[in-house]
This record gives structure tokens, sequence and C-alpha cells, in this order.
């Protein structure tokens, strides 16, 4: 914690290495910021992608917060089960949230944490793709963030929600966290190249291909002709 600086906190590597005077947090620190993406609405902000695929190549370290396992396989399998339990989690809270407070969220004034239009791109999306948005919307930042909300304003189908919302949670953690790891492993024992030396150009490059449909689909939606 010491030298902090506030770029620090779109920094996915400040999270994996968080620590209070020695003691690692960094496992606990992901799995909330999994959880405060939907359960908390701040996924605009928060490294969500990147973030997982750096826990898939730091992945003995997080888990070493908590205990020792040996086995790489069982270390990544663990992690990626955390981490969607998390993402679960805070779905349920988003689709609560969203079925108690729908009509007090689209007279909502935007707000640092909270943006009006993002919601409403979110509906669209939502009403577009049906259930499955729930597992798209998991790949994509901002509507990730929404997309539960506006299933529980529809008041979709308790079980319904829950069979998507479990089904993308595992899917975006397991592909995200296996796929950093093993790609680590791979490029390192094939072709010498440490992924660890080039952090700040995976971050980059994980930001633009999930943000370029976000990006996309508002510059879409702001140039057609209004009728």
């Amino acid at each position: 914690m010491n030298n902090f600086d506030w770029k620090n906190l779109i920094d996915p590597l400040f999270y994996i290495h968080f620590d209070i005077n020695g003691i690692k947090l960094g496992i606990y620190i992901v799995l909330f910021i999994v959880f405060a993406e939907t359960g908390l609405f701040a996924g605009f902000f928060l490294p969500g992608d990147s973030l997982l695929f750096l826990a898939g190549i730091y992945n003995r370290e997080l888990i070493e917060n908590i205990l020792f396992i040996d086995s790489a396989f069982v270390n990544v399998t663990l992690l990626s089960t955390l981490v969607a339990l998390a993402g679960i989690l805070g779905n349920m809270i988003g689709y609560w949230f969203g079925a108690k407070s729908g009509y007090y969220l689209y007279n909502r004034e935007d707000s640092f944490w909270f943006k009006k239009q993002y919601l409403i791109q979110s509906k669209d999306f939502f009403e577009r793709h049906g259930g499955r948005a729930i597992i798209f919307a998991r790949f994509l930042p901002i509507f990730r963030t929404f997309a539960p909300i506006v299933a529980g304003i529809v008041t979709m189908d308790r079980k319904k929600f829950m069979f998507f919302n479990i089904v993308s949670s595992f899917l975006w953690s397991f592909t995200l966290i296996f796929s950093g790891h093993y790609l680590y492993g791979f490029l390192l024992e094939n072709y010498q190249i440490d992924l660890k030396e080039h952090i700040e150009i995976i971050v980059i490059g994980l930001v633009v291909v999930t943000l370029s449909p976000v990006i996309f689909k508002l510059t879409k939606k702001t140039s057609e002709p209004k009728e």
C-alpha cells in the first residue's frame, strides 16, 4: 500500500499483488471486484476481463493467499470456480436490485457510479437477445454490470435467470483464467516469451478487444436517425 497512485485503480496487478503489512489479500480483492461489477454496479471502470486473464497467469500466487496446492491444474480450477461463484452472487444481487428498484433507476440522475444511458443500452441488448443476453453480457464491460439489473426490471423468470447466470459465470471465469494460465505456459515453454514482461500490452489489448463491441454499439445507436 506504499506510494499509492490513483492509476493503480485500473491496474489489474495492483489488485493481484495487494497486501497490507505483508499479508497478501489478492484473492479476496479479485473475488470482491468480480462481485462488485454486478453486485455494486461498478463494472464500467473496474478491470474485469484483464484482471481474470492475469489472474490465470498469477493463479498460484493468488491461491496461496488461502492454501498451498502443488497441482497447477487444481490451482486454476479452484480459482476459476471461486471467481464463478463470486460472479453468480453479484448477478443475483443485481437481479434483486433491478426487481426492487427499476422505477427508481430509470428516474435517477447520472453520477460517477451510475449512467442511465448504460441501463437503456443494456435493456435494448437484453430485449434483442433474451436470456442469452446474460451469457453475452458477461463478456462485455458495462453490459455485464447492467444485464442482471435489467433482467430484474423486466421480471425475467428466476429459474431461467439463474440457469443463464450460472452458465455465463462459469464460462467467463474458466475461459479467461484458463486462457491466461495455459497461454502463458505455452508461450514461455515454446517461444521463451514471458507474458509477465508484457503486462501493459496484454491489458491494453484486452481492453480494446472487449470494449470494441460496446463502443460500436453505442456509436451505432447515437448515429441512428431519430424519428
